[in-house]
């Protein structure tokens, strides 16, 4: 079976958990079909066989970014020729999955790692451009012949946005982990670059500086935390510089009250990353909305604690009091006393570090339940089932 898989992100281009998950399942399919990637690629046009990297188009240098998007699709779209399946992540690349069912009238699958309507914050990125990416994902979704959402919760979800669809075309199936790469590390020359005290316990935040992942939150829960603490941030690609000043300005402001605050801006790589994620007495996941969170599973798989909010998939990766903490996040509440999720958030955090046993429980815990539960063959085998039910 010949499958086109289209994704913006791919290796060496990922900066966020959708094409975590696309380095991954990519890697695992390659076993089970014939798979072509079709990924954006600012430096290089082409590519391998199995690996074609798209630019948009260069007349539209300077535009909205969701025109600029819609010329990579097109591309990806005429170079599908002949694939029997696409399979689309996100809403970058669901247009060319959409266009190539219609155009070659193959089936169409797409993977929801996130969903437009839910994300109005991201109007202050793209401006108009949300009005059209959304345009985008509906039309997809409601077209798709299977729709693959990454946890139960975003499910029910992608169903309450997009009516019109089909329940039994949507599918569940969780985003896994590699625990050969993700799995606790001794060496900690990486906390001794950063200026880390090893002696003293370190909260750790990784994630992309985006409304999402609810970071201001996080900035003022860290006000009460406790003062033996660090706060690690591995914290960089602000969606808009609007978002990235205020993040800087609360870090500014959070420095002043306290040390111990370490700022990483840079994308690390992975070994370091892992390293981080093994030291730290707990790690912190204080997003507003996340469909499932691989980051959580990464932490989990490094045998650390998390605490992190009860939103989305969150809670069928984390289980409450085994694993980490879950704190709950109600959106309209939080709207108007963003204290009370951000005190719940310091309380949790601080119950963490307050006790070490527990912590390395919920640690260990937390390594068996991503060996046991989340492997990507599994996910790659379901995935590949789906397939073959589709091509007859």
């Amino acid at each position: 079976m010949k499958v086109g898989l289209v994704t913006r992100e791919y290796p060496p281009d990922v900066y966020g958990g959708a094409g975590v998950h696309v380095e991954f399942l990519a890697r695992e399919l390659r076993s089970l079909v014939d798979l072509q990637v079709h990924c954006w690629g600012e430096t290089a046009e082409g590519g391998d066989a199995a690996v074609r990297r798209h630019r948009p188009a260069a007349g539209l240098r300077g535009a909205n970014d969701a025109l600029r998007t819609f010329s990579v699709d097109l591309a990806m779209t005429a170079a599908l020729e002949g694939r029997d399946l696409v399979h689309s992540h996100t809403w970058y690349a669901n247009l060319a999955g959409h266009f190539a069912k219609l155009l070659y009238g193959i089936p169409h699958v797409m993977t929801c790692h996130s969903l437009e309507p839910l994300r109005p914050w991201k109007a202050e990125q793209l401006g108009g451009g949300y009005a059209l990416s959304s345009w985008a994902e509906r039309t997809a979704v409601e077209a798709a012949d299977a729709v693959v959402a990454v946890s139960r919760g975003m499910r029910e979800d992608v169903l309450a946005c997009y009516p019109d669809l089909d329940p039994a075309k949507v599918r569940v199936v969780h985003n896994g982990i590699d625990t050969d790469l993700y799995r606790p590390a001794q060496d900690t020359d990486v906390l001794t670059r950063v200026g880390i005290d090893p002696a003293r316990p370190y909260v750790l935040f990784v994630g992309r500086i985006t409304r999402q992942k609810g970071v201001p939150h996080l900035l003022r829960a860290a006000r009460a935390l406790d003062p033996e603490a660090q706060l690690v941030l591995c914290a960089g690609a602000p969606d808009t510089p609007e978002i990235g000043a205020e993040f800087r300005e609360l870090v500014g402001e959070l420095e002043r009250v306290r040390d111990g605050v370490f700022w990483i801006p840079e994308m690390l790589p992975r070994p370091d990353v892992v390293q981080l994620l093994t030291h730290a007495a707990v790690f912190v996941c204080p997003s507003v909305y996340e469909p499932l969170g691989i980051v959580n599973l990464e932490a989990m798989a490094c045998g650390t604690a998390v605490v992190a909010s009860a939103v989305g998939g969150i809670p069928e990766v984390v289980d409450d009091g085994r694993t980490g903490l879950l704190v709950p996040y109600e959106k309209k509440r939080a709207a108007r006393h963003p204290e009370e999720f951000e005190n719940a958030l310091t309380e949790a955090l601080n119950r963490v570090l307050d006790d070490p046993e527990a912590a390395a429980r919920m640690g260990a815990a937390g390594r068996v339940r991503a060996v046991s539960e989340f492997g990507w063959d599994a996910v790659a085998r379901q995935t590949a089932e789906m397939y073959a039910e589709l091509v007859k």
